[in-house]
């Protein structure tokens, strides 16, 4: 007799239950269903787009008409014509009381192109005095000036804010003309919300209501943060566009050509499956030929309710049944046949999960879950052996790796504090306390190096009514700036001794001959290394009151605190590629007058809004807004406004500034 094996059993009970109930009832029934649905759903937005038509046509229409009379009436011609003539001033305002009782918010405007005067009033706010006189170059005005156009239409409806009322509303916009000549505008206006409120809001779920001009800017919307303000005027508005809203391109051009065709036939409204914020919808539009406006509704199928509810309610309830015998007959199937047999081979495995390898395995089986109990002891015994050897290795590892993290801890030791030792030699050759011995307060120094060492320096040389400023900015930072920058010291010491400190054009070519001839091979052998360095030198003269300076990539500010005046320096960096020519410029020293020199991580480090370059502008202000005060004021200024642009981006490079000043 051939066994049924697990398989066979779990699969004829789904085929039975599948065969009495499911198929051909899931089947038939997703079909009529779906085929009502799309039906209903078209139905459902044809329907509710002509209903949202009809109650905006009318109501708008007659503002609409009513602001066209308003502003094609003599009384507003004359008063346009001649604001000054009390007689024609107090007829327009009389006869305007008239036509503000019949607009729908009982306000109206009045805006004049002779004089720029500006008129509101309501019933809550009347005044015979303009409420502002409008400048084309104000942006709030060009509302006013777009439509005043002579290629602009003679009327729109445009959804702005006044700042002057501190409202939003929908305008009606008519030019009052005399002749050809246009003189003003004039009309009503509807407060947004409440225009929202009565036309636009839908309390139907899933219907969302809009509405849009001949461009697509949004006019009104349920969400007023997607209005496109001033639009209508020829202004261009926010933005917000129907468009915008849809997924693909394809179905903007689907849209344009549907607002086209509504155009054509502006009695029939047009239907374009869409995609809008990642939900699947329908999109109904109709055409408004008099306000040239689309009315349009976008349908949430899943969410409107479409067809009612109780028509299911038979349908589902048949399906329930179906399907509960269904799962019924199944479960009872898989609990007998499968899921009793595997759970007690469950409990054996977590048995031996648990580490005890001696329990009882479930008696055996002709069909695959004996198979498996006996594929468990099996694996049982082997699992035994390996956890075994395991553990050893464990034991083994964890020492070699508990030694390993001691030689690591002492090997980071050696390294930390090797970089502080070379960080102390660093600063050991710094002229710090010459500087404040020798200059005391007409000097600053602001160095701030981007690692525990750097690759920045300054310089200090003293001599009988003179002395040597500079700044070093060697390629690397780390360790590899640091050694750097022991290099340079040297070769720049040498350089002072060979030519004096009164050339800094001459030092700076020795020390450029220097550097190269003590990297020569290493330059050869790696020519990917960086091993040049910027520097500026500034040699000041006390006796004959002059500063002469000559740079490497490095500038020489000077600032009174009116102006700041550059001396740049040559563009080509000490042990560059390419040799450079250094020249000696000079400038007078001045009293009152402070003179800077910085390296490029000042300048270039990244902060704002943006993430750009510190920069030379932004530099020269800095020193020409402070220039002023005592220079150790202007250190600690300095260094805050850099942390201030900076933020929290990390700093870039190593930062040296170092500036001075004899009164």
């Amino acid at each position: 007799m051939a066994t049924w094996g697990l398989r066979s059993k779990s699969l004829l009970a789904l085929l039975l239950a599948c065969l009495i109930a499911v198929l051909p009832t899931a089947l038939v029934g997703w079909q009529v269903l779906d085929g009502i649905h799309t039906h209903f759903s078209q139905a459902y937005a044809r329907n509710t787009t002509l209903l949202n038509r009809e109650k905006i046509f009318a109501p708008i229409s007659r503002e609409y008409a009513l602001s066209r009379r308003f502003a094609h009436s003599e009384v507003v011609r004359q008063f346009l014509l001649d604001e000054q003539d009390p007689a024609k001033r107090s007829l327009f305002f009389r006869d305007a009381e008239g036509w503000r009782e019949d607009f729908r918010d009982h306000s109206y405007f009045l805006a004049s192109a002779p004089s720029g005067s500006y008129f509101f009033n309501s019933d809550k706010n009347y005044s015979e005095q303009p409420r502002e006189v409008l400048h084309e170059n104000v942006a709030t005005n060009a509302w006013f000036y777009n439509t005043m156009r002579d290629d602009a239409p003679l009327s729109n409806i445009n959804v702005d804010t006044s700042a002057v009322l501190r409202t939003t509303k929908v305008w009606f916009n008519f030019v009052v003309l005399d002749g050809k000549r246009r003189i003003g505008v004039a009309g009503t206006g509807l407060d947004l919300s409440a225009f929202l409120q009565d036309f636009v809001s839908n309390e139907e779920r899933g219907v969302t209501a809009m509405i849009v001009n001949s461009e697509g800017s949004i006019q009104a919307h349920p969400d007023k943060n997607l209005i496109a303000l001033n639009s209508g005027s020829g202004g261009g508005g926010s933005g917000h566009t129907l468009f915008g809203l849809l997924g693909t391109d394809a179905q903007r051009e689907a849209v344009r050509q549907a607002m086209r065709v509504s155009q054509e036939q502006p009695g029939d409204v047009q239907l374009i499956p869409v995609t809008t914020a990642g939900k699947r919808e329908l999109l109904a539009l109709t055409y408004m030929p008099d306000l040239k406006w689309y009315v349009v509704n976008l349908v949430d199928l899943g969410t409107a309710k479409v067809i009612d509810g109780s028509l299911l309610t038979p349908l589902v309830a048949a399906l329930g049944v179906l399907l509960a015998l269904m799962l019924g007959g199944f479960a009872y199937a898989v609990e007998r046949l499968v899921l009793r047999p595997i759970g007690q081979l469950k409990r054996t495995a977590q048995a031996m999960a648990a580490g005890r390898y001696d329990v009882q395995l479930p008696p055996a089986r002709g069909d695959e879950i004996g198979e498996l109990s006996n594929a468990f002891g099996v694996m049982a015994e082997k699992v035994r052996n390996h956890t075994a050897e395991l553990e050893d290795r464990v034991r083994q590892r964890t020492q070699a790796l508990e030694l390993a993290n001691r030689d690591m801890a002492a090997a980071h030791k050696k390294i930390s504090d090797s970089i502080d030792y070379a960080s102390l030699i660093q600063r050991a050759i710094l002229p710090r306390r010459e500087l404040v011995n020798a200059l005391g307060e007409r000097h600053a120094v602001l160095w701030r190096p981007r690692d525990v060492v750097g690759g920045d320096f300054y310089i200090y040389r003293a001599g009988e009514d003179c002395c040597l400023f500079g700044v070093v900015d060697c390629a690397g930072h780390g360790v590899p700036g640091a050694l750097m920058t022991m290099l340079a010291h040297a070769a720049i010491d040498q350089a002072i001794v060979d030519v004096g400190m009164a050339d800094p054009a001459g030092v700076l070519a020795r020390a450029d001959q220097i550097v190269r001839a003590m990297l020569q091979d290493g330059v050869v052998d790696n020519q990917a290394l960086a091993t040049n360095m910027d520097v500026g030198l500034a040699f000041v003269d006390l006796a004959g009151r002059e500063v002469v300076f000559a740079g490497a990539k490095v500038a020489l500010y000077s600032s009174d605190g009116e102006s700041v005046e550059q001396l740049a320096g040559a563009r080509r960096a000490i042990g560059d590629k390419r040799l450079g020519q250094y020249t000696n410029a000079s400038v007078p020293l001045q009293a009152g007058r402070t003179f800077y020199m910085t390296t490029d991580g000042f300048l270039d480090q990244a902060g704002g809004e943006f993430g750009y370059g510190f920069g030379s502008s932004r530099f020269s202000d800095m020193i020409r807004n402070h220039a002023q005060l005592p220079l150790v004021e202007q250190s600690r200024v300095f260094s805050e406004t850099l942390a201030a642009y900076q933020g929290d981006r990390p700093q870039r490079d190593d930062i040296t500034m170092l500036c001075f000043r004899f009164d």
